[in-house]
């Protein structure tokens, strides 16, 4: 199927700024109109605690697992992260959050907000509340294929992606920037076309992070550099401020920085600022 490409892209590097502690007092000291694109991906509320273990394998002749040519390897832990996913009212805890979103945005700007089947449907009365129901451009679908099956209900393997334009009228929206996709009947729109591809849908199809890849850090609901670089590159530009104040692993502020936007990062969670401070190191990010 046709999938986002994610290739890493060269160029002047953005600033990174992070912030250690709630979101929310931060949020409320930043100026009105100072952020050029929001990009959020809350806890999904899930009602459990979210972890992820870090392994890695060695080399070890007496080791359990089997590689190439015979060689043995035996599985390392590195460490576990984790967060608590459940919450008694969801919405009145990120309500306010999404108020300063809008505050924060400049006339230009744009939220993606980041959210499974759970909560999407809230957040989207709330949002259209809050930024107007023509400020709604899209609901994204981020499709993917991967993991287990259950049997007593369609396995559920999306992700939903809310976008609002602080103004409708006039935002970011850089259609020359869109990474092109396969045709998946090439034959069908001749050579020319074919060769050229053709611009995605909203649905985005799109592996998660690699469980064995590069990518991986190790943190738990990791979003995937793929989806992320699509975001700042058609929604904002060079020397733009971008904002994530779930910052999580830091995927935003490794997408921003490499395309040459500046970010600010925002998470209460040690094991995420950690996390991101070694992620982000080659961006030298100023940590608060």
């Amino acid at each position: 199927m046709p999938r986002i490409p994610d290739e890493p892209l060269s160029g002047p590097h953005g600033r990174v700024t992070i912030h250690r502690g709630d979101n929310l007092p931060v949020l409320e000291s930043m100026a009105d109109a100072s952020v050029d694109l929001v990009y959020v991906d809350p806890p999904f509320n899930t009602g459990e605690r979210q972890t992820r273990t870090s392994l890695a394998t060695v080399q070890d002749d007496s080791g359990d697992r089997c590689g190439f040519k015979g060689r043995r390897y035996r599985t390392v832990r590195l460490g576990t992260s984790s967060y608590e996913d459940s919450f008694d009212d969801y919405m009145a805890f990120l309500g306010p959050r999404l108020v300063e979103a809008h505050r924060v945005l400049k006339p230009t700007g744009s939220l993606f907000l980041h959210l499974d089947s759970r909560e999407v449907h809230y957040a989207k009365v709330a949002l259209d509340s809050i930024f107007g129901r023509d400020s709604f451009m899209n609901e994204i679908i981020w499709a993917y294929d991967y993991g287990a099956r259950t049997k007593k209900r369609w396995s559920a393997k999306h992700d939903n992606i809310l976008w609002y334009a602080r103004d409708p009228k006039r935002y970011c929206f850089n259609y020359d920037a869109i990474d092109r996709i396969p045709y998946m009947a090439p034959g069908l729109v001749g050579p020319d076309k074919a060769a050229r591809g053709k611009t995605p849908t909203d649905t985005w199809w799109h592996t998660i992070v690699s469980p064995t890849g590069k990518e991986k850090t190790g943190y738990p609901t990791q979003k995937p550099l793929g989806i992320l670089r699509r975001i700042v590159k058609v929604h904002s530009n060079p020397g733009d401020l971008l904002l994530d104040f779930f910052a999580g692993s830091g995927t935003l502020g490794e997408a921003g920085a490499e395309l040459g936007r500046d970010v600010i990062l925002i998470d209460s969670n040690p094991d995420a600022i950690a996390v991101m401070m070694k992620r982000l190191e080659r961006f030298r990010p100023t940590l608060k």
